[in-house]
């Protein structure tokens, strides 16, 4: 997609969700070993509004960071509202314009015994520290702002949700490791699906069915409370998204169940059978599975392997180990179309080595779907 409609489709959308300071610290506390001699980006963060800014700053030195560099995009309804920046040619209209911050060295400038958010200007003004206007608009797909994301070892954002598919290619195609929200939709996704399949990506410590708190801006008219004169709406489809190792993807699910034909009935147009919650799945079956895709978030890729995912109008076709698959659509129980479903199978299978010989899809189809 050409920057131009990226911009477009940014500006288009309610794309201003402004990630609460706790929901961060709850998350990141858990990849701090990986943060040290760093250069941290949030490349779609005002540094003045964003709490991922602030939180990078606040644990700078905690943290033993190399860089942090945040840059504002020059679109956003909340930027600048909160400390007016100092640029002669600003117009005293800093929410239209796109800066960027590099931080090298954080001190408790103001002398009062603790660094904290009331160094954010002092900590600017120092010499080791810069704030400079961009020359374009700050998005995280501008010529600036990638040469930025080359510099850096880690993003660490919320990206904006709808142009969530073009950020995380981006992410992808510089190889840059990762700590970032999205909508849980964004599992379903061909470029996500295609990475949780490669082990590149995985869900982080939140649970993602508890949903995140956001500040937004102030002319919307649905939000939950006003907090510190600000609204606040409530997203229960977000969640956290990585590339860094996360414990609880490696810890196997524990299974109780025994399968019997009537608790796991085969699809009507799938050679597998179904499960209803990641927590049914059985003990003794080692055949094909379609679990929901909730399922991502308990995934442990040494315990399971990802064949597939269905999906309504989807337009492949599977050849498994045993025989084709029907067209790939939701699947159907019963006369009665589900969810889409996460096709999985056990690693721990006696037959495995030999099953996986047999690609579970055709070459073809594989190199048919990736141009998708």
């Amino acid at each position: 997609m050409p920057r131009t409609d990226l911009t477009g489709a940014r500006q288009a959308k309610n794309d201003e969700f402004y990630t609460q300071l706790g929901d961060i610290s709850k998350e990141l506390k858990f990849y701090k070993p990986y943060f040290k001699d760093k250069v941290i980006f949030c490349n779609c963060d005002d540094p003045y509004e964003s709490n991922f800014f602030k939180y990078f700053a606040l644990n700078f030195n905690a943290f033993g960071l190399k860089k942090l560099i945040a840059t504002c995009y020059n679109g956003s309804p909340i930027a600048g509202n909160e400390l007016l920046l100092e640029f002669d040619d600003l117009n005293d209209e800093p929410h239209k314009t796109a800066y960027k911050v590099v931080i090298t060295e954080v001190k408790d400038y103001d002398g009062d015994g603790a660094v904290d958010l009331t160094d954010v200007q002092l900590l600017i003004r120092n010499n080791k520290n810069v704030l400079s206007l961009l020359q374009g608009n700050g998005s995280f797909d501008s010529p600036e702002c990638i040469e930025l994301l080359e510099e850096s070892d880690i993003v660490v954002t919320n990206p904006p949700f709808s142009l969530f598919k073009e950020y995380l290619s981006l992410l992808e195609k510089y190889n840059k490791q990762f700590i970032i929200i999205g909508n849980t939709n964004a599992l379903k996704y061909k470029t996500t699906f295609r990475m949780f399949q490669e082990n590149k990506i995985h869900t982080g410590y939140t649970n993602f069915n508890v949903g995140m708190f956001f500040q937004v801006p102030d002319d919307w008219e649905k939000f939950h409370h006003i907090e510190n004169g600000k609204k606040i709406a409530r997203v229960s489809t977000s969640c956290w998204f990585t590339n860094l190792p996360v414990s609880r993807h490696k810890e196997d699910l524990i299974l109780y169940k025994h399968y019997t034909q009537e608790d796991y009935p085969q699809y009507d147009n799938y050679d597998a059978i179904n499960v209803n919650t990641y927590t049914d799945i059985p003990c003794d079956y080692y055949g094909v599975m379609g679990v929901p895709i909730t399922f991502l978030d308990k995934y442990n890729p040494e315990q399971f392997e990802i064949i597939w995912t269905t999906d309504r109008g989807g337009d492949g076709y599977l050849e498994s180990y045993k025989k084709p698959w029907n067209r790939y659509d939701a699947p159907v129980l019963n006369g009665k179309g589900l969810y889409t479903r996460i096709l999985i199978r056990r690693r721990d299978n006696p037959l495995y080595q030999q099953q996986e010989s047999e690609l579970p899809m055709a070459a073809e189809e594989q190199a048919k779907y990736n141009k998708l």
